[in-house]
């Protein structure tokens, strides 16, 4: 199959792209520069590139027609933010695909009411990503279910992997915090440290599409959550971080607003997204309907990010 990625060379694609090439797929990575995946693998030279800006090509209405004109089977939408941009490119590509399979995120539900949240669950976004990305799956699912885009959406949790800082278990992206835990020191956490976050490994993620892809009659007008088996608790989470480095986790529990006075805007505003949601995800429906079986739990992917900082960012050095 010819297969297309938009945006094929960041965090999911660093994984993705192998498993297509290794599946004996033909794949062309669409993005605006030409960059390193985050991991080394030898499939990238099988791997056409093509560069094109898409908010530049947007903006003159041809992105679309220049990802039809490649003559994909099938096109991986990973960098799809806005219902314009997602109604572009359908357009272009009705009746022109055998599958159509967009990266969307488990903040479609915005804040969890019965856990774990399935994808049947009434949707209520907050923020201006979360109702985007819901609005761009109302309207290809219905696109999918008119006949007109067979459409898939794969809604991944925060994605984590070897090369970049995990969300940590205060709620936001600095790598401070575990080192923190490492040596013992007293880390604040909001509330009673009790709300949720659901991680998943970048590559588990590019696992759904490479299944949604092979199980494509079950895929197409549904959307699926593609997270690790279970979400944890920040307490959860900070107690576990402490204790890969030998050292029982010495935790204060902050109320929000003296909380959010110890820490940036910046990273306040982070911790607030993320609480505010507490995703809890079941991924039933996609090991039923895909064959989707993670490889990671959350603290496994979050582990196997934090040696790849000491080892290569010096997490722990004094």
């Amino acid at each position: 199959m010819r297969v297309v990625i938009i945006g094929g060379s960041g965090h999911v694609g660093t994984y993705l792209v192998p498993r297509l090439v290794e599946s004996g797929h033909e794949v062309i990575n669409v993005s605006r520069q030409q960059r390193e995946p985050y991991q080394p693998h030898g499939a990238w030279t099988q791997v056409q590139q093509v560069i094109i800006d898409r908010a530049a090509a947007e903006a003159d209405g041809t992105f679309g027609a220049q990802i039809a004109a490649l003559q994909p089977d099938a096109v991986i939408d990973m960098i799809c933010f806005t219902l314009d941009s997602a109604r572009h490119i359908a357009e272009a590509l009705r009746g022109q695909v055998r599958h159509f399979l967009h990266c969307g995120t488990i903040w479609v539900h915005g804040p969890s009411a019965v856990v774990p949240t399935t994808e049947t669950q009434p949707r209520r976004p907050f923020g201006e990503y979360g109702i985007q990305k819901a609005a761009i799956e109302t309207y290809l699912l219905g696109e999918a279910q008119r006949g007109d885009l067979p459409a898939t959406i794969l809604h991944p949790g925060h994605i984590v992997g070897p090369g970049w800082a995990p969300l940590n278990p205060a709620g936001y992206f600095s790598t401070a915090v575990f080192a923190q835990l490492a040596r013992g020191e007293e880390l604040a956490l909001p509330n009673l440290g009790l709300e949720t976050v659901h991680h998943v490994h970048a590559d588990d993620v590019a696992q759904s599409f490479t299944q949604a892809l092979a199980h494509r009659s079950m895929a197409v007008g549904e959307s699926f959550h593609v997270v690790s088996p279970a979400a944890v608790t920040l307490r959860g989470y900070a107690e576990a971080v402490a204790g890969w480095f030998g050292q029982e986790a010495n935790l204060r529990y902050v109320p929000w607003e003296a909380w959010r006075a110890t820490v940036s805007e910046d990273e306040a505003r982070a911790t607030w997204d993320h609480i505010a949601h507490s995703p809890n995800c079941s991924i039933e429906k996609a090991r039923r309907h895909i064959g989707y079986q993670p490889r990671y739990t959350s603290l496994q992917a979050v582990r196997e990010a934090v040696a790849w900082l000491i080892d290569n960012e010096g997490l722990l050095a004094e």
